[in-house]
C-alpha cells in the first residue's frame, strides 16, 4: 500500500474561493474534506473537482453549519484517524442587518462574528488533536475589510481573527504548526457580493488596484497553497495581502 495522501479540510469549500482552494489543494496531491451548509452544493463541487482532476474519492463532503458547537463534530467523525495537514478557514462573508434598533444591532454583529470568527474557532480547535506535529498548517481567510474598515461588523470579525491567529501561532508554534492570515481585496466571480455589485461597482474596485484587474479565485487559492506547502515552514503569526496592491503592506 503507497503512502496515505496528505488531509485537508477547507470550510465554505462548495463555491468560489473555497471551491479554487480545494481544486489547488487536490492538484498538490491533497485529500480534501469541503465544509459548509449547503450539502447540494458540497456534493455538486466534491463530485466537480474529481473529475476534473481524474481521482476518485479526492474530495469529500461534510454539511455543517460550523457555528453550532454540536455539529462541528461531523467534521471530526469525517476526519476519523487521520491526521489532519492543513486546516483552511474561509467559511463567512458579509451578513446584512437592521440598525433600527439596539436588538437589530446585536443581531447583526452577532451574525457576523458568529460567520466570520465562530465558524473558525470552532473548526480549528475540534481539529486541534489532530493537526499534524510537526508540520501542520492553519490558514485562517480575511478580508481587505480588516485592514480598511468600509463594512462595519464584518470588517471588525475579520479583524478579529488577525489577532486570534498571532495568539495561535504562539501557541502552536513549539509543535511546528504554522497559523496565517490571508487577506483578500476584491475577488470577481463569486457569490460574495450576490446581487449588490453594480458595473460602477465593479470598476472602482478594480481602479483602486495597482495592477488594473479583479481578483480571481484562483490568486487566492494560490496564496494558501503556498502557506500549506512545504516551502512556508518558516511563516507563521503573518496577514498575507492579497489585493492588487490596493491596500499596500504595513
Amino acid at each position: 500500500m503507497g503512502e496515505q495522501r496528505r488531509l485537508a479540510v477547507v470550510s465554505g469549500g462548495g463555491t468560489g474561493i473555497g471551491a479554487s482552494v480545494a481544486r489547488g489543494l487536490v492538484d498538490d496531491g491533497f485529500d480534501v474534506i469541503v465544509v459548509g451548509r449547503r450539502g447540494d452544493v458540497l456534493d455538486s463541487a466534491a463530485r466537480r473537482i474529481c473529475a476534473e482532476a481524474g481521482r476518485d474519492g479526492a474530495v469529500t463532503a461534510v454539511a455543517a453549519d460550523l457555528t453550532d458547537p454540536g455539529q462541528v463534530g461531523a467534521v471530526v467523525d469525517a476526519v476519523g484517524e487521520r491526521a489532519v495537514d492543513a486546516v483552511v478557514n474561509n467559511a463567512g462573508g458579509y451578513l446584512g442587518g437592521s440598525t433600527d434598533s439596539l436588538a437589530g444591532v446585536a443581531d447583526w454583529w452577532r451574525a457576523n462574528l458568529g460567520a466570520n470568527v465562530l465558524t473558525a474557532v470552532l473548526l480549528t480547535e475540534a481539529l486541534l488533536p489532530a493537526l499534524r506535529r510537526p508540520g501542520g498548517r492553519v490558514v485562517l481567510l480575511s478580508s481587505i475589510a480588516a485592514q480598511r474598515g468600509g463594512a462595519g461588523p464584518y470588517s471588525a470579525a475579520k479583524a478579529a481573527l488577525h489577532g486570534w491567529a498571532y495568539d495561535l501561532a504562539a501557541q502552536l508554534g513549539p509543535d511546528q504548526i504554522t497559523v496565517n492570515v490571508v487577506s483578500p481585496g476584491y475577488v470577481a466571480e463569486t457569490e460574495f457580493f450576490g446581487d449588490r455589485m453594480t458595473p460602477e461597482g465593479h470598476a472602482r474596485r478594480v481602479a483602486a488596484t495597482l495592477v488594473g484587474r479583479a481578483g480571481v479565485p484562483d490568486d487566492i487559492a494560490a496564496a494558501v497553497r503556498y502557506l500549506v506547502g512545504p516551502s512556508a515552514g518558516y511563516v507563521t503569526g503573518q496577514v498575507l495581502g492579497v489585493n492588487g496592491g490596493s491596500v499596500l503592506g504595513r
